[in-house]
């Protein structure tokens, strides 16, 4: 029953529907936008199906009075599918992991994998960080302004919230439009750095190895000034650190779950967008001391290719799940919808809303992304919670991972980025980096999110039958006090461990 966003399946009769397969594409963009201003949701599973009778009683034939255009009727078959729907509970299922569909702006803009630029283009690129480089760092376009509206001195920038992928999708379009303000850099586009290999040789060399502070970002910080970034030079990692990290972190892991979701979800619960941002934080803590701390990350000219690699990821999802055009993409979105419409869906201080970046002019080399090797789950789609209705059949599978919870951790108390690390019979078995500022309580977005709870998936045989603790370690603590951050100050967290259900 092929079908894409915007363009209903064709009409024959599915016996097992479910609603991420084959119901929401039941739904026309005008459809969503005609009955959202009478307040009925038909853009979201939980709108659907609170509204379900309603629907099919007034799209049924023969009296249908909705769509109220001829061309928009449902057929009988169409309506015998959604009953079908109903009386089998309102199975959510999972997106079928199709390829790119239609609908959605035209791209106008390539981005490549920085190895496989040419010498012509990656001349360019360099001659376009000089330059930006080079400006006055009081100048509003110079790479010193730029890369302080991330951390200091400005703090606009979004973390672990809903808006946190649109803000940096907008924050790359400035930064490439900045890049091409440089004379004879005109048709630069920003490349991407694949983490899931090393970091590549091109990154190791001026201008993109590192950047000198040519001012201190804390004296223009607000509420008060932060010391000990000036004089300042960006550091990293060595090479094959990054690499261990990277794995320590699990960002691969993180990385092809996130790929598998079914759903955009909700941070700090499941979908998309909660295993994205934990690659993104331990990409983050993986690179190095500069890279792992909010306040200063994106002076390091690296922040911008692995953000880049971010956004691909996005987009790649976006492909998988059939969300690249806005109703595509509400319709893998819950019950909490608001941050897509004003005045809940800002991103300052760009003009450009939340709800704009989710069709995007920017594509690039390499979509679909498989995979890593160590993963067998590149063409399958996934819907695994915690939870599930009670009115629909569900199943535990021994394959199926466990989901351990460290729950109600205060990060505000936490001075930095961190580290929570699970530990099996006093053995780590897995780390989770936390990426946030220094003084946390002075970031409006930390506040906003204040307790967090960090999840990880791992096989039953890592965990059953075995003792576990959980250790918390502030990377950026003197080696006097040492690196343990007590649990008593981090709000006594708590761990929970569960099978995870999906629908049978």
């Amino acid at each position: 029953m092929a079908s894409t966003p915007g363009n209903p399946p064709a009409d024959q009769v599915v016996a097992a529907p479910t609603y991420l397969a084959d119901i929401r594409f039941f739904f026309r963009p005008e459809d969503v936008a005609h009955m959202g201003a009478k307040g009925i949701e038909l853009g979201t599973y939980d709108g659907v199906k609170k509204n379900a009778l309603a629907i099919l009683a007034q799209t049924s034939s023969p009296n249908a009075q909705m769509p109220p255009d001829q061309a928009g009727k449902w057929s009988t078959e169409r309506s015998q599918t959604f009953k079908n729907w109903i009386v089998n509970g309102y199975p959510l299922g999972t997106a079928t992991g199709g390829g790119p569909p239609a609908g959605g702006p035209a791209p106008t803009r390539l981005r490549k994998d920085v190895t496989t630029l040419t010498d012509a283009e990656f001349t360019l690129l360099k001659t376009a960080f000089s330059g930006l480089m080079a400006r006055d760092p009081a100048a509003a376009d110079s790479y010193f302004v730029l890369a302080g509206q991330h951390g200091l001195p400005e703090s606009w920038c979004l973390h672990h919230e809903d808006r946190f992928n649109p803000w940096h999708r907008q924050y790359l379009i400035q930064f490439e439009d900045a890049l091409r303000s440089v004379p004879g850099c005109e048709t630069v586009t920003l490349p991407y750095w694949d983490i899931t290999t090393n970091l590549p040789d091109r990154l190791q060399h001026p201008p993109l190895d590192q950047y000198v502070l040519p001012a201190d970002p804390g004296a223009k910080a607000t509420p008060q000034p932060v010391t000990g970034y000036f004089p300042y030079t960006t550091q990293r990692f060595p090479v094959a650190t990054i690499a261990q990290n990277v794995q320590d972190f699990g960002v691969l892991a993180d990385i092809t779950t996130s790929l598998t979701q079914s759903l955009w979800g909700t941070y700090n619960v499941n979908g998309y967008q909660d295993f994205s941002i934990q690659a993104h934080d331990g990409g983050h803590g993986s690179i190095g001391p500069t890279m792992g701390d909010q306040n200063v990350s994106s002076f390091d000219p690296v922040f911008w290719f692995f953000h880049c690699n971010i956004d691909r990821l996005w987009l790649s999802w976006q492909t998988r799940a059939q969300a690249t055009t806005l109703t595509g993409f509400r319709s893998t979105l819950g019950t909490d919808t608001d941050w897509l419409t004003s005045p809940f869906n800002a991103l300052p201080p760009f003009t450009t809303t939340a709800d704009q970046t989710i069709e995007t002019t920017v594509t690039y080399d390499r979509l679909n992304v498989p995979a890593p090797a160590a993963h067998a789950m590149e063409n399958v789609m996934e819907n695994l919670s915690g939870s599930t209705d009670a009115a629909s059949p569900f199943a535990f599978r021994s394959t199926d991972p466990v989901s351990v919870r460290v729950k109600g951790i205060d990060r505000l108390n936490i001075p930095g980025s961190f580290v929570v690390t699970l530990l099996s019979n006093d053995e780590p078995v897995a780390k989770r980096f936390f990426f946030q500022p220094k003084t946390p309580r002075k970031c409006p977005t930390c506040v906003k999110h204040g307790i967090i709870n960090l999840d990880f998936r791992l096989p039953q045989e890592q965990i059953l039958d075995r003792q576990l603790s959980v250790r918390i370690d502030v990377p950026g603590h003197s080696d006097e006090i040492g690196t343990a951050f007590p649990l008593a100050q981090a709000g006594n967290p708590t761990v929970n461990a569960r099978l995870l259900v999906q629908d049978a």
